[in-house]
């Protein structure tokens, strides 16, 4: 009798761990905290319950984009070390059973949201389509794959908006831009310090598949984006969507933190300097949405 409950509480840990990998819960919760402060800078009174659906239709929509890049990444994910032991290419899970998990969290994901308002459902569709069907087979062809994954990416933070105002303008495009820029001094650090790994699996993450002089500017560069994006409600052209001086003061001293990261790493140019920015950028795009969201209900 013992045996059987060890056994069932086994199965049941191993069924957990597995969702929780091949969903990346760590990213998806991350994703949805940017939904959330999206929501919260758009609503003018907050309903809880709205809150609630989109967190589980975000984590969802999250989630099933991740099962179908790992399924369809599954042996390229085998080459490499860092995606080895994901459940998968680790055979823990089957590629049916992973499929069908998608299925189920695509449709759960875009019913909730659509219960929110047809919009949110239709840009979590749209993030899906875009991740699962451009930016995932791109990896493998060619750098702009960076370009075009920025675009799901930089929707969560405009969604939440979108679901407290069933509305699309100045506001959530603002949201969208920031986290748009921001994808790319993020991704590149990322493919800076992990380019032997990726290099296994022939993913080209780097603007021009080197960890050179050229990558280094594009990085300053973009951060330099996404700093000054970041500042723009500050000056008052963004509708509702408004940020106080004080609250932009601390904004620019993030963001000179973020390009002093980025500087480090034109310097140096070591996979160290790019693991320090790859923090550094998610510490500001965390702060900024609080910094946000803290101005809207403090001023």
């Amino acid at each position: 009798m013992s045996l059987s409950i060890t056994q069932s509480q086994t199965v049941n840990q191993s069924v957990i761990r597995n969702f929780v990998e091949i969903t990346k819960l760590r990213l998806s919760v991350s994703v949805v905290f940017s939904s959330v402060a999206g929501y919260l800078l758009g609503a003018d009174t907050i309903d809880f319950f709205v809150l609630f659906l989109l967190c589980v239709g975000g984590y969802c929509m999250v989630g099933a984009s991740n099962v179908y890049n790992q399924i369809i990444e599954k042996d390229l994910d085998a080459l490499m070390d860092r995606t080895k032991n994901r459940p998968l290419p680790a055979e823990q899970m089957t590629v049916r059973s992973a499929f069908i998990l998608a299925s189920i969290l695509t449709i759960i994901g875009i019913a909730v949201l659509y219960s929110i308002n047809p919009i949110t459902a239709m840009f979590g569709a749209v993030s899906i389509f875009m991740y699962v069907s451009l930016y995932t087979p791109l990896k493998t062809k060619t750098p702009l794959s960076v370009f075009v994954g920025a675009f799901p990416g930089a929707i969560p933070f405009m969604l939440g908006w979108v679901a407290a105002t069933n509305n699309f303008g100045i506001e959530p495009g603002t949201l969208f831009m920031i986290q748009f820029f921001w994808q790319f001094p993020h991704f590149w650090a990322i493919g800076w310090f992990l380019f032997e790994d990726y290099k296994k699996g022939g993913f080209f993450m780097l603007p021009n598949g080197k960890r050179d002089k050229g990558t280094a500017i594009q990085v300053i560069l973009y951060t330099i984006w996404t700093v000054l994006a970041s500042l723009i409600p500050v000056v008052g052209v963004t509708g509702k969507l408004y940020l106080t001086p004080i609250s932009g003061v601390l904004i620019a001293i993030l963001g000179m933190g973020l390009i002093y990261y980025a500087l480090r790493l034109y310097n140096q140019k070591t996979a160290k300097a790019a693991k320090q920015l790859m923090l550094a950028s998610v510490s500001y795009i965390t702060l900024l949405q609080i910094i946000y969201v803290a101005d809207k209900f403090i001023r």
